[in-house]
């Protein structure tokens, strides 16, 4: 899998030294936190430098190219054996990739796991059948949905491979606040079983839009007597009461008491 790079305008500190402009679809070599990889830029643009470890070092060449070819091919190879290992040794691990250096000298491994594995045995096995540094990384189930990529309900792209690292936390609140928690947590849950992303689109203008509406199930005094807020509809900005009498009565935000 292509390392993703964000843009980094020409002008960028870290590029002005050699002053590359960058076009989409550009493939450049990048130095990640552990070894260089290949990249592709996906867009043009005049950003300002995001702060993140990789940095561009230059245009891939055709040797470049060349390398990155073989290496993938091997890095399935590779995920292939760790894959066996780890049923060999029984570890509660499920690989999910493997990123090689340039240079061939480094792997390091991508996994998912609930908790904390003691994979010692493993990294001394692949070190011994690839003669070459191993590294673990282990990372959420919402990372390893955008590694596998797939469709959401809605029959888009997952927002997670869309909208990369912009996406903020997703807490049971926005859920609430866009009155769709009582749904239940399979119903609002994504392919990597998290609450989904795309709660995070219209939380803020819904409490926008609440704002001066009672809460559901609250008292509140009508014209036509005492009642309880039994629906909020957030759109029409109007709420459904119960009277003591038993009637429905639906009012506007505005005819609140």
């Amino acid at each position: 899998m292509n390392v993703l790079v964000k843009i980094y305008s020409w002008e960028s500190p870290r590029l002005c030294a050699s002053e590359i402009r960058l076009k989409a679809g550009d493939r450049v070599v990048v130095n990640c936190e552990h070894f260089n990889e290949m990249g592709v830029v996906e867009a043009d643009g005049k950003e300002n430098c995001p702060k993140e470890k990789e940095q561009i070092l230059r245009l891939a060449t055709t040797r470049d190219k060349e390398a990155y070819a073989a290496k993938e091919i091997e890095k399935e190879e590779a995920l292939d054996f760790c894959k066996s290992e780890l049923k060999k040794l029984g570890l509660a691990m499920k690989a999910i990739d493997a990123r090689i250096s340039l240079d061939g000298k480094q792997i390091i491994f991508i996994f998912t796991s609930d908790g904390r594995v003691d994979f010692r045995e493993l990294v001394k096995n692949l070190s011994l059948k690839f003669k070459k540094v191993i590294r673990m990384q282990q990372i959420g189930s919402r990372d390893e949905a955008r590694k596998l990529g797939d469709c959401g309900v809605c029959g888009r792209a997952m927002c997670c491979i869309k909208a990369k690292n912009n996406i903020p936390s997703i807490t049971t609140d926005m859920a609430r606040v866009q009155q769709i928690a009582h749904r239940g947590t399979e119903r609002i849950s994504g392919a990597c079983g998290r609450l989904m992303c795309c709660l995070a689109y219209e939380a803020q203008s819904y409490r926008e839009m609440l704002v001066g509406m009672p809460e559901a199930y609250s008292a509140i005094s009508t014209v036509e007597g005492e009642g309880t807020v039994i629906e909020i509809n957030a759109i029409t900005q109007e709420i459904k009461v119960k009277l003591k009498s038993g009637k429905y009565l639906t009012m506007k935000k505005d005819q609140i008491k």
